[in-house]
């Protein structure tokens, strides 16, 4: 599967709307307003799908991969966030609850169709849900 087919599977069980309200700007004050939120959460993400290990990989490559940048959600014209950005909405995502709701209905999702079959896959994904977090 081709990354931007794989990257639209995975984000589109992912309620990325909800993710939006929570971490997106209600003041003039910190992040600047002209910031691709959705594009970054998308980011965010896909840096876990292509093992990009720090924010600051994930910053290069989107500077120098265009259609990374394209495939994560970013316009051509769009500015790619700072590290700093990045930290502000991790911070906000680390703050809200909105990731274990989303994460829940992803796996009540995935056991009303079969995917996982019992509780022992279910601990095994939520582990994996905390694990990612804490990164």
């Amino acid at each position: 599967m081709e990354p931007p087919q794989r990257y639209d599977a995975i984000i589109s069980v992912i309620d990325i709307d909800h993710i939006y309200r929570e971490v997106s700007k209600k003041s003039r004050l910190g992040a600047p307003e002209e910031l691709n939120y959705a594009a970054m959460i998308i980011s965010v993400f896909i840096r876990y799908v292509e093992r990009i290990p720090t924010i600051k990989d994930l910053v290069k490559h989107l500077n120098e991969d265009i259609a990374f940048k394209i495939n994560c959600g970013f316009l051509v014209s769009d500015h790619i966030p700072s590290e700093a950005s990045y930290s502000r909405l991790i911070t906000k995502l680390s703050d809200s609850h909105c990731l274990e709701e989303i994460q829940e209905r992803i796996v009540l999702a995935a056991i009303q169709e079969g995917f996982i079959v019992d509780e022992l896959w279910r601990l095994i994904l939520r582990t994996l849900m905390r694990e990612i977090k804490r990164r």
